[in-house]
């Protein structure tokens, strides 16, 4: 087993898979420096202003002369990356090949043909003042009811739905709405408060197609005793709820959100290639994954731009690029202000080698189409979806864009999960043992243990039984279950 790669012939640099000390040989060059896990080093002098490539491609350029031994990372190594660019369409497609594999799920179809996989019951907030109502309704259901024949009762906290204006207004209620519609719910209640900007009547006026017999509304300045009557309506959802059963159906049925956070190093090379396989192998199956995370696609771009599958799929990914770049200077903020601190002691030095590793996730299919926030998934395959960064705004967003489970992966640990299931991808072995309470799968074993067949195969069988029912994510047997909803204006 090697205790470093070159991950690319191309590149310059040699990444460390263990602690080494100043004076070792890594890949056959004696280190100048320490060099942790995960950290790269220089495989030749590199000038200055010269190209530091890794992936095979410039992750950034040297701020000063590098000698070879040398640690490279942000003492040393600045980025290439600046404002808005005009981009070429110059197609490159890939022969995807993956591992054969039967593999089915089990799911609830709904009315609208859509599947879910889970069968939940969820009151809807259409603005954060009822809460705490919403929780006290779902505490008295489940203590009259003890509804066990069910996945379970939740409700998302979050603070919006007043006080919002123009964009933010909107955002907020289409996110909401595309939660009610969401096939892992059985049933919803919609609960407002009465007095807010999101309103019941506009709410449901503008939700379109739902089934009318799953989803109830309730305004909680009506009636006297609202925890009576919203028990009342979840008592009329459940009893339709427990007619559900769980079908066989082929893999096509999935679709499935990409997303990393509290990355390091090892994410390029472990977890997000994993996800990378894992996406071509659902997609060549007719099923559907879904990328955000777009100013994690900065540096990155062009390589996704190559795999639109058309001119148009083409210009949608330009404008999901330069319209989120936009949104930062609109803010005055520097479009490149990333990675972040505990991705910098993970070993991650640039945007670029973040975003080179963070892409790896989609795989090698063609895309398929690009969504805005708020849209709703059309066409199966590798889709990009316009997110921010941000985990839970992330999640919530490709959870609202219809995906029924999260694939997260992370190198550092975090233990929220999102309104649908989060599965948590360690990129290292240390991690998943070290918190087997955040963590569902180790992708870390790619180093030295498995290989990525064995374990692409193991990661199906993972996700097949969680779409099944048959396993919780960590995040569900934790109770952690949140939404965020992108803002970017003023509130009242």
């Amino acid at each position: 087993m090697n205790d470093y790669i070159i991950i690319n012939e191309k590149d310059n640099v040699v990444v460390a898979l263990r602690d080494f000390k100043k004076g070792e040989k890594i890949a056959n060059v004696v280190l100048v420096d320490d060099l942790p896990r995960a950290h790269k080093a220089a495989l030749k002098d590199i000038k200055k202003d010269e190209n530091i490539i890794k992936y095979g491609y410039p992750i950034g350029h040297a701020t000063k002369d590098i000698l070879k031994g040398e640690h490279v990372h942000v003492h040393n190594t600045k980025t290439n990356l600046n404002d808005l660019f005009n981009y070429e369409y110059n197609p490159h497609f890939n022969e995807i090949h993956t591992i054969k594999k039967e593999a089915t799920v089990d799911v609830y179809e709904r009315k609208n043909g859509e599947c879910g996989i889970r069968n939940e019951l969820w009151i809807v907030q259409t603005v954060g003042c009822v809460s705490g109502q919403a929780h006290l309704i779902i505490d008295e259901f489940k203590r009259r009811y003890n509804p066990v024949d069910i996945d379970g009762v939740f409700t998302f906290n979050h603070p919006f739905g007043c006080s919002q204006m123009g964009n933010d207004h909107i955002m907020t209620r289409t996110i909401l709405q595309d939660i009610v519609k969401h096939p892992n719910a059985g049933g919803v209640l919609v609960l407002g408060l009465g007095c807010e900007n999101n309103q019941v009547s506009t709410f449901k006026e503008t939700l379109g197609d739902y089934d009318e017999q799953r989803t109830k509304f309730l305004i909680i300045q009506e009636v006297s005793d609202e925890i009576e009557e919203g028990v009342k309506l979840l008592k009329e959802l459940y009893d339709k709820m427990r007619e559900d059963k769980r079908v066989t159906k082929p893999l096509s049925v999935l679709r499935i959100g990409l997303k990393c956070g509290g990355s390091d190093g090892m994410s390029g090379i472990t977890a997000n290639p994993l996800l990378g396989e894992f996406s071509d192998y659902l997609s060549i199956n007719g099923g559907t994954t879904v990328l955000g995370e777009v100013p994690e696609m900065f540096g990155a771009e062009q390589i996704l731009m190559a795999r639109a599958e058309n001119k148009e799929v083409f210009e949608k990914t330009v404008h999901l690029v330069n319209d989120f770049k936009q949104y930062f200077k609109n803010h005055d903020q520097v479009i490149y202000e990333n990675p972040s601190p505990g991705n910098k002691k993970g070993g991650i030095t640039t945007l670029e080698d973040k975003s080179l590793g963070c892409t790896q996730k989609s795989g090698h299919s063609k895309v398929c189409d690009v969504l805005k926030m708020g849209e709703r998934i059309k066409k199966n395959g590798l889709n990009l979806l316009s997110t921010p960064g941000n985990d839970l705004v992330a999640t919530t967003t490709l959870g609202a864009a219809g995906c029924q489970m999260v694939l997260f992966t992370t190198g550092r640990g975090t233990p929220f999960g999102g309104f649908v299931p989060t599965v948590k991808v360690a990129t290292n072995s240390n991690l998943a043992n070290y918190k087997p309470n955040w963590i569902d799968f180790n992708a870390g074993a790619l180093v030295g243990e498995k290989t990525m067949t064995e374990l692409l195969s193991d990661f199906i069988d993972l996700i097949c039984d969680i779409a099944s029912g048959r396993k919780e994510t960590c995040n569900e047997k934790n109770n952690f279950r949140e939404i965020s909803i992108f803002k970017d204006g003023v509130m009242l």
